[in-house]
């Protein structure tokens, strides 16, 4: 099976349409018809309804798609962990929730790759699903999550945990209801806990699923948000932002999973030798 193929399928996927998904290939829109031709004979299935309008989804195209995105980012996985630059022996990939990557993530591998200039880093986004699926494809060798994974062949440790505390763009107390609250989605835990110390029917304005976009936001607009106590350190400090005062806190915890097969070469997944510390 041509990866062109598959590659030109996401795109098309994407793109919606044929034209669009040949000028981003920069090849013609006969190349692209040949290359989806070849590969629904070779899966015997028809993947895509192809019209003037455009290209939608068949049911097998549905089924083949996750695993389209498995392949291609697998082939590009095996492409950087063959071509890897001087004086670099191992190429270590990092899966990361992205609501933990500027609070915990960064700071982390930053640490890791001073420690281990041997090896190459790269790091995807993802989800709790995209997580499980690429580790135990072997697309990724560890994730950090905000949930532990549990599965044949990944281990998990506990990685930190972080506060999760009400600031707002101007000093005030808690009150129940503030017309310019930013909701932030943590996830299920966090969610039951918020919803439980806030029971009100009133329903954010704005909604994140990243606490730096939140953060975003308050600095622009103003306003008052949950956002984790390492991000807003230095601007609580600096009197950008304030904590609300009586509001109550959240606790986060975040984990570490990984491959059993990658402890091997990246041992400090286990060990934590390079664990999380505070930023100078």
């Amino acid at each position: 099976m041509n990866i062109s193929a598959i590659q030109t399928f996401l795109t098309v996927v994407r793109t919606g349409n044929l034209n669009r998904a040949a000028e981003q290939l920069n090849v013609t829109q006969s190349a692209v018809t040949a290359r989806l031709d070849t590969l629904e004979q070779s899966l015997g299935a028809r993947l895509l309804i192809r019209s003037r309008k455009g290209a939608s989804l068949t049911k097998p195209g549905y089924a083949f798609l996750e695993q389209a995105e498995v392949i291609v980012r697998s082939w590009e996985n095996a492409r950087a962990r063959t071509s890897l630059p001087r004086g670099v022996t191992r190429m270590f990939s990092l899966v990361c929730h992205p609501t933990l990557w500027s609070c915990h993530g960064a700071n982390w591998l930053a640490q890791v790759r001073r420690s281990h200039q041997g090896t190459a880093f790269e790091v995807w986004a993802g989800l709790q699903g995209d997580a499980r699926r690429w580790l135990q494809s072997g697309m990724s060798d560890a994730a950090l999550l905000p949930e532990p994974l549990s599965e044949p062949g990944i281990e998990t440790r506990e990685f930190d945990t972080d506060r999760i505390v009400q600031v707002a763009t101007r000093p005030r107390s808690r009150t129940e209801w503030d017309p310019s609250y930013v909701y932030v989605d943590y996830g299920p835990a966090i969610r039951a806990q918020h919803a439980q110390t806030w029971p009100g029917e009133d329903t954010a304005a704005s909604s994140y699923s990243s606490p730096d976009w939140a953060l975003a936001h308050l600095l622009s607009e103003g306003g008052s948000a949950y956002l984790p106590q390492s991000l807003v350190a230095d601007l609580l400090t600096r009197e950008r932002l304030f904590a609300v005062e009586g509001a109550p806190e959240f606790t986060r915890r975040s984990f570490l999973s990984w491959r059993e097969s990658s402890e091997a070469a990246f041992s400090w997944l286990v060990d934590g030798d390079t664990g999380l510390a505070a930023p100078p």
